[in-house]
C-alpha cells in the first residue's frame, strides 16, 4: 500500500459516502461524489499534521504525506475527475435505480405523475438489461395495520403487472410488501401521508 495511503484516516458523517481517491508522485487526492441516490455525504480526512471537511459534491482535498496537513477542500470540475479517476470510476458497479410510485388515498390509482415515471423504469430496464427488479408496497397509517398489508400487497401486485404488461418478465420481478411498517414520513397512527402511500421500484 502507498505510505500515503497508511496515514489516512477517513471519518464517515453519513450512511452512504462515495468516496474516490488517487495516489501519485507520495500525494493522496480524495474527491467526494454523490451517491447513487443524488445525496452528498460527510467526510472528515485526517492525518497526523490535522484534518479538513469535505461536505460539498467534487470536493476534493490533497495530502502530500503523513507530516502535512490535507489541503484545505476545493471543487474539482467533472472534466478533472473523469482524467484523473477515469479508471477508478470504471470499476466502480453499476448502483441500483431507485423509483418511488405514489398513490391516491386508501386505492391502487396512481397518481398522474407517478404514471409518467412508467416510462423511465422500462428504459432502465431495457438499458441495463435487468433481471432484478424488485417491487415493494407501502401505505400510510391511515386505516388498521392489517388492512394497510392488504393494500400494500395490492398495490405492489398493480405495479407488477403493470411492468409485466409493459413486456418485462415474469421472473425477473421479485415483490413484497411493508404496509404501514416502513414510512418514509414518520407519522402518529391513523395519519394520511401522501409520500408514505408508494410503491418503491428498485432496478439492479
Amino acid at each position: 500500500m502507498n505510505r500515503s495511503l497508511r496515514v489516512l484516516s477517513f471519518l464517515i458523517l453519513s450512511s452512504i459516502v462515495t468516496v474516490l481517491t488517487y495516489s501519485g508522485c507520495s500525494k493522496t487526492t480524495v474527491v467526494l461524489l454523490k451517491d447513487p441516490e443524488g445525496k452528498v455525504g460527510h467526510l472528515v480526512v485526517e492525518n497526523e499534521a490535522g484534518s479538513v471537511d469535505i461536505t460539498k459534491e467534487n470536493e476534493a482535498t490533497t495530502i502530500a504525506g503523513a507530516t502535512s496537513k490535507p489541503a484545505a477542500p476545493k471543487r474539482y470540475s467533472e472534466d478533472k475527475i473523469s482524467s484523473q479517476f477515469g479508471e477508478a470510476l470504471n470499476m466502480l458497479p453499476t448502483q441500483p435505480k431507485h423509483f418511488i410510485l405514489y398513490f391516491k388515498s386508501g386505492s391502487t390509482e396512481l397518481t398522474d405523475s407517478s404514471k409518467a415515471q412508467i416510462p423511465d423504469i422500462l428504459k432502465t430496464i431495457e438499458l441495463r438489461s435487468s433481471e432484478d427488479i424488485s417491487v415493494v408496497g407501502h401505505t400510510d397509517t391511515a386505516g388498521n395495520s392489517a388492512y394497510n398489508m392488504r393494500l400494500s400487497q395490492r398495490r405492489a401486485s398493480v405495479v407488477r403487472k403493470l411492468l409485466i404488461g409493459e413486456g418485462v418478465r415474469a421472473d425477473h420481478i421479485q415483490s413484497t410488501s411493508h404496509g404501514e411498517a416502513n414510512p418514509l414520513v414518520k407519522t402518529a397512527d391513523n395519519v394520511n401521508e401522501p409520500k408514505n402511500r408508494r410503491v418503491e421500484v428498485v432496478v439492479r
